[in-house]
């Protein structure tokens, strides 16, 4: 049976809603999910992972939270070249940009993004958004 990480982090609970949509889509589709946290684990062994999925809201001038998944990112971009990711998260203003900008720095090192784009919901994640991220897990545990 596949395994699959999903890594998140969450200030409000919006991001953790989504987290645990990916999770669920991955078990309906019969493979096994691991929900953790940026902070338990290190981008080492996120890079053992050959399908991963990660999950962060964006924060200030849409970007990635700064004090644990900026850094953990810009270590694992180094890493991560042939992996599978998904990406997903929250946001409250703007119009997505730090997902873009997400995708970019990944794919520019190497990594293939699963489903094309990351998953975003305007603040709590609405029935569509969570039918995405369960599509998203789906996806994942076929990788």
């Amino acid at each position: 049976m596949n395994k699959v990480k999903v890594v998140f982090w969450s200030g409000s609970g919006n991001t953790q809603a989504m987290a645990d949509a990916v999770a669920s889509g991955i078990r309906s589709a019969g493979a096994e999910a691991e929900v953790t946290t940026f902070d338990s684990l290190s981008p080492s062994d996120a890079a053992n992972e050959s399908v991963i999925a990660f999950g962060c809201p964006a924060m200030g001038a849409e970007v990635l939270e700064e004090g644990t998944v900026e850094p953990f990112i810009a270590d694992y971009e180094t890493k991560c070249s042939g992996k599978k990711v998904a990406l997903f998260g929250s946001y409250g203003w703007g119009d997505g940009q730090w997902m873009r900008d997400w995708q970019d720095r990944l794919t520019a090192a190497g990594a293939s993004i699963i489903g094309g784009e990351g998953v975003i919901a305007n603040n709590a994640p609405d029935d569509d958004a969570i039918s995405q991220c369960e599509d998203l897990g789906r996806q994942l545990a076929q990788a």
